[in-house]
């Protein structure tokens, strides 16, 4: 009679299948990557051995967790890969609600959870409503009422001061996340801050909306209108982004590396941090959708007025809103630790007194003295040495938010010196988002698994390195567009200036270049943002410990204030003549940036999966069956995968076994 229980082993641990609870013969089983050829059973054998088991015993087989295996078994989802594996198999994201399998040329196809979908749309309404509003921000502030430039504004600072106001709004809406995240990982939680700030962005909206109607710009009220709306929507927008993106993170709650089988039989690593990846590029994606509302506001500003361009942004929100609050209920929204940010520091501040350094806060390290008892656990200790990688990654990223940011106030005003045909200025901004919203699904989809397949790494800080020498290329080619307006008549290199650019009725004629050469800027700074500004959300999420997700974000997000406060220090240079060399010294500086940044960061690739599997406690998903996430996990074996037998074995030497009823699985 076939044996009815089968122990299976990967290397150096035991695992059980139940079968019968009557005789049992334990066989071990070891990968074959691991074993000498005249000792491997073929797929073959090893399946007409379980289709005997079964049929013998007339039941099938369970992992202990509920996971059927068996004859329409279509993938064998192991322990943790070995590291044979991990050097030799190809890597792949999973969604656990996935309900498709892909060929062994595609990723894997996935489902986000349904909560993750509501959190995306919720920020897709907010980035609608914030470059909806903040798209007419250079031309409101920089031209006058009736400008003569055929432009249209409000407040009439002109560029310099435009630029220095705008990147105010960008300090500050950058710098407030850092209330936001502490609000969330120390009191209320994710869900709970996001509400409470929305309600500030609302009310920042509603007093642009107001201070932008005619009346209140011929009465004076436009400037004061603006700075006010731009602190409390700066408020608002702050608390939102620090907790918004890890909360679509949370949604997925896989931590560790799985091997899987492909139907077509070909074995792959699940690698959560490569899902992380693509939660983020998904994210990003309704980032930049959301971003395209400046395209109707750009137009809604020429030609009905900027009250109606601040109106639709305060709808839009309005919107959002209500989904956030209509969802509440089906959010994964990690409760707050309370005391997690000031233990970070209380540990921080042991390490520096040590010389030690950070093992000197370790409780192992602690326990020798216990009259200096910690409430950390080692494994919170060494998340907050990563965490501390992740940080010091981040300090070269204001350089890059710098370059970025021209985009938003420079790159409009240099549009509206250039040949317009009838189209507003500031609306070849948008070109960033649609090559982003055109691209992701490409680097998603065939870039990046061609990468994988190929089995070249594209780790995080080469990304984030080709990102800032995206932004380098952007703007040297920024430089040559404005070399080229300077040399062009009529105005030359004081465009919008000179007597004979003026034209009949008070009109300014605008320098002649074709508007539509800043295109390539554009390309590149949408390229930038792929390969920078999503790794480094990426890797803020997962380089952080799981309560301080908001904060460490909050750091990631204030390098963006740093960028914001570059951007005032250089403001004074951006006006004409000076403009070439206010482009080219930002390339020069981008790509300085991304040299030093790859010498001193370059080798943490190398550390980059072993520091996403740090698992503390309170990141382990809770299994359904009530097994203790730190238990070793039981294998599911697949009918069509090779292994060796090494031994048989009696029955009674196995472990616990089984039961058919058993049909839950780990969320």
């Amino acid at each position: 009679m076939m044996p009815s229980l089968i122990s299976l082993k990967k290397p150096e641990r035991w695992k059980y299948a139940s079968l019968s609870q009557q005789e049992s013969t334990a066989v071990e089983l070891t990968d074959t990557v691991s074993m000498p050829s005249e000792r491997r059973l073929s797929k073959d054998g090893i399946s007409n051995a379980f289709d005997v088991a079964s049929q013998d015993t007339g039941q099938s087989m369970y992992e202990s967790t509920g996971t059927l295996v068996g004859e329409d078994s279509n993938t064998w989802d192991s322990d943790e890969p070995t590291q044979t594996e991990r050097q030799t198999l190809r890597k792949v994201c999973w969604f656990p609600m996935a309900s498709q399998i892909a060929t062994d040329k595609d990723q894997i196809p996935d489902k986000l959870p349904a909560s993750a979908f509501l959190v995306a749309v919720v920020e897709l309404c907010e980035r609608f409503a914030y470059y909806g509003m903040s798209g007419p921000f250079q031309n409101y502030i920089s031209n006058k009422y009736h400008d003569p430039s055929g432009n249209p504004g409000a407040i009439g600072m002109k560029q310099t001061g435009a630029t220095a106001l705008t990147n105010f709004f960008q300090f500050w809406c950058y710098l407030t996340p850092i209330l936001g995240a502490v609000c969330a990982d120390q009191w209320l939680g994710k869900y709970k801050t996001i509400v409470l700030f929305s309600v500030f962005y609302l009310v920042g909206l509603l007093i642009l909306f107001l201070t932008s109607l005619p009346v209140a710009i011929e009465g004076g009220y436009a400037l004061g209108g603006l700075i006010a709306a731009m602190i409390v929507i700066g408020l608002g927008t702050g608390g939102i982004k620090s907790n918004v993106s890890p909360l679509i993170a949370e949604q997925y709650q896989e931590t560790k590396m799985r091997v899987k089988i492909l139907p077509s039989g070909e074995k792959v690593i699940v690698d959560p941090a490569l899902t992380i990846q693509r939660i983020y590029m998904v994210f990003y994606l309704c980032i930049n959708t959301g971003s395209l509302s400046a395209i109707a506001t750009t137009e809604m500003e020429l030609n009905i007025g900027f009250w109606s361009a601040y109106l639709l942004p305060l709808i839009m929100f309005c919107i959002g809103f209500g989904v956030l609050v209509a969802g509440k209920r089906k959010y994964v929204n990690r409760p707050p630790k309370g005391s997690v940010i000031m233990d970070s520091f209380k540990a921080l501040w042991i390490g520096i007194k040590s010389k030690d350094g950070l093992d000197a806060a370790k409780p192992s390290y602690i326990d020798r003295n216990p009259a200096k008892a910690v409430p950390w656990d080692n494994d919170f200790v060494e998340e907050l040495r990563r965490a501390l990688v992740a940080c010091k990654v981040f300090l070269f990223f204001p350089i890059y938010w710098c370059v970025y940011n021209q985009m938003l106030n420079n790159f409009v005003s240099q549009a509206g010196t250039m040949q317009l045909h009838g189209i507003p200025n500031d609306i070849m901004q948008n070109i960033d988002p649609m090559t982003v919203i055109i691209f992701i699904p490409i680097f998603d989809r065939v870039i990046y698994p061609a990468l994988r397949k190929a089995k070249i790494q594209f780790k995080p800080i080469t990304r984030i390195t080709w990102g800032f020498i995206m932004g380098s290329l952007a703007m040297a080619y920024a430089a040559v567009v404005q070399n080229w307006i300077y040399n062009a008549g009529p105005c030359f290199k004081t465009p919008l200036k000179c007597a004979a650019g003026k034209l009949p009725g008070g009109k300014i004629e605008h320098n002649h270049v074709h508007v539509a050469y800043q295109t390539p800027a554009y390309f590149f700074i949408a390229m930038s943002e792929i390969f920078a500004s999503i790794t480094g959300l990426e890797y803020a999420y997962t380089k952080a410990p799981p309560n301080m997700r908001s904060f460490i974000m909050s750091m990631f997000l204030l390098t963006n204030a740093g960028g914001a406060l570059l951007g005032m220090a250089i403001s004074p240079v951006a006006k004409d003549p000076n403009l070439v060399w206010l482009y080219t010294g930002l390339a020069g500086g981008s790509v300085v940036a991304a040299i030093v940044f790859w010498l001193l960061f370059n080798h943490y690739n190398a550390t980059e999966d072993s520091m996403n599997e740090l698992d503390a406690t309170g990141n382990r998903p809770i299994p359904m069956d009530g097994m203790a996430a730190s238990q070793p996990r039981l294998p599911l074996v697949n009918k069509v995968s090779n292994f060796d037998i090494r031994a048989l074995m009696k029955s009674g030497e196995g472990g616990e076994r089984g039961k058919s009823g058993d049909m839950g699985r780990a969320v």
